[in-house]
């Protein structure tokens, strides 16, 4: 079998003999009950492939098709004028570079159906060109943007460059709505949505569907898909493996599933992981440099957001599908960009969040790691190799001295360091490693800052700033913060830290053996 890994060519896909999930049923329906949509996915999530499946469809490729779920329900039809726009692949960070991105593909579609002199912006040439389009072939134009919002994700920090670049594509796409005689379908996709900074409320004709039941798993794969196209696929992944096929599934199931679109969906894996591990035979993380914003994991760096409590955070349907405000909540980019998905839906019309699977919470991980500590003190595999052997070891006081030398001279820009940021980044550190790791676990007495679980070891550790380890270590007795580990025949140890603010460095610690 043969995996599309990266090709986000319908036509390469099909001609190539590549393994297509057919999604056809639904992009009919798509066509024949709307006409302008927009769509919400994070990416490597499959919204390419879907409008370039969508663009063959109105091209009138019909051989493409001719065995696919679309041709039970219509006939293909014969050729309309598509006109694609893609805004992915390329920096933003001058103020030419939006228009010069937009320049590219106004002269393509100026080659085909003209040009006219007295049309000099770009807004105006699309407007040309979309009329020229429609007049010339006598029929109506398809409108395919992909990557609709990477000029101004890229720019949300940079509020000058922002505004102009949001000046532009409002006035781009507003063709969408103003040019409704000539235009058959349209459709936007990207990584978020903007509702308050002006490009979607004069878009108001696009319906989104980013989280409408019936195309929620229009993007992604379900699990009644991974076993009709698959089957054989995980058998070979498993003899590869020297696993059993439900020992492979599982792993498939708990590395790369979970994604929740809808409250009532199916869950969906993440197509890019999955055809990656298939196509590779290795179950690795393929999800990598996932393209958020390097400003949003500095902010929750900087906010010192608890990261352990931040998915559980209530937040509303209008909160998840819009980008709003950063700093107050960053869970609607951390939902939109795919770091969390929907755990699930109270009745008050609350959601509440999870990491979809082991992999995105690695990959999230990584990324945070290295803003936590100081540029001089990155943690290398090599020192969290032995971090890793200390904890499973019991060398209690061998791990300390490691993190001891990772929190020195914890950089300026992290501001005064306080309890969260240590549990924060004990939690990072534990949690990317595989050990079971909580911050400000409840017992009778409180909340301990930081329980690490081993295979043969549990490690109940506190955090104190300007204070001391003897006061950390006698909160945990007070608190009875060991208590709840009485039973457990693993070995305990009691850890206290105290950091000082002077010194910007871990300055006393202790440990004891239950």
């Amino acid at each position: 079998m043969k995996y599309p890994v990266g090709i986000q060519d319908f036509g390469e896909i099909i001609r190539g003999g590549y393994v297509y999930v057919d999604k056809t049923a639904l992009i009919w329906q798509l066509i024949d009950r709307g006409k302008y949509y927009f769509l919400s996915r994070p990416r490597r999530f499959g919204k390419s492939l879907l409008l370039s499946t969508i663009a063959a469809w109105f091209e009138g490729k019909k051989e493409l098709f001719k065995e696919l779920d679309i041709v039970e329900q219509a006939e293909c039809p014969e050729a309309h004028p598509v006109l694609r726009l893609d805004l992915g692949g390329k920096p933003y960070g001058k103020p030419e570079d939006l228009t010069e991105r937009l320049h590219l593909h106004l002269v393509e579609w100026e080659r085909l159906y003209g040009s006219d002199s007295s049309e000099a912006a770009v807004e105006d040439r699309f407007y040309g060109i979309i009329r020229r389009a429609c007049e010339q072939t006598g029929r109506q134009v398809v409108i395919l943007v992909d990557e609709y919002d990477k000029p101004l994700l890229e720019t949300v920090n940079n509020e000058a460059l922002h505004k102009l670049y949001r000046a532009t594509l409002r006035a781009f796409y507003f063709n969408l709505k103003s040019r409704d005689g000539y235009i058959k379908f349209a459709m936007l996709t990207g990584v978020t949505k903007f509702s308050k900074l002006s490009i979607f409320s004069d878009l108001n004709n696009l319906n989104d569907i980013s989280m409408i039941p019936q195309y929620a798993t229009l993007c992604g794969i379900t699990g009644r898909e991974l076993e009709m196209y698959f089957a054989q696929s995980i058998e070979t992944l498993a003899q590869c493996n020297k696993i059993s096929a439900d020992e492979a599934r599982e792993h498939l199931k708990r590395r790369y599933d979970g994604y929740l679109f809808e409250e009532h969906a199916e869950r969906v894996y993440n197509p890019f992981s999955l055809l990656s591990t298939l196509n590779n035979k290795k179950f690795m993380d393929y999800w990598f440099e996932t393209g958020t914003p390097t400003f949003l994991m500095e902010m929750l760096v900087r906010e010192n957001f608890s990261l352990e409590t931040l998915p559980n955070e209530p937040v509303d349907a209008a909160g998840l599908n819009a980008l709003d405000t950063l700093a107050s909540n960053p869970l609607s980019i951390l939902y939109q960009s795919g770091y969390l998905t929907i755990d699930h839906y109270d009745d008050l019309g609350v959601y509440y969040l999870r990491f979809p699977n082991e992999e995105v919470e690695r990959s999230f991980l990584k990324q945070l790691l290295p803003l936590q500590v100081a540029k001089g003190q990155q943690p290398t595999n090599s020192l969290l190799i032995r971090m890793i052997g200390h904890i499973r070891q019991g060398r209690a006081e061998s791990f300390m001295t490691e993190l001891e030398a990772l929190l020195a001279d914890i950089p300026y820009e992290q501001g005064k360091p306080g309890e969260i940021y240590f549990r924060n980044l004990l939690f990072t550190i534990f949690r990317l490693v595989g050990f079971s790791c909580e911050v400000e676990h409840p017992v009778a007495g409180g909340r301990s800052d930081v329980v690490i679980k081993a295979e043969d070891f549990i490690y109940v550790l506190e955090l104190k700033v300007d204070q001391s380890a003897e006061a950390a270590l006698r909160q945990i007795e007070e608190k009875g913060y060991a208590a709840p580990y009485a039973a457990d025949p693993r070995k305990l140890f009691k850890l206290g830290l105290n950091f000082s603010t002077k010194s910007k460095r871990v300055d006393e610690w202790r440990v004891v053996e239950a």
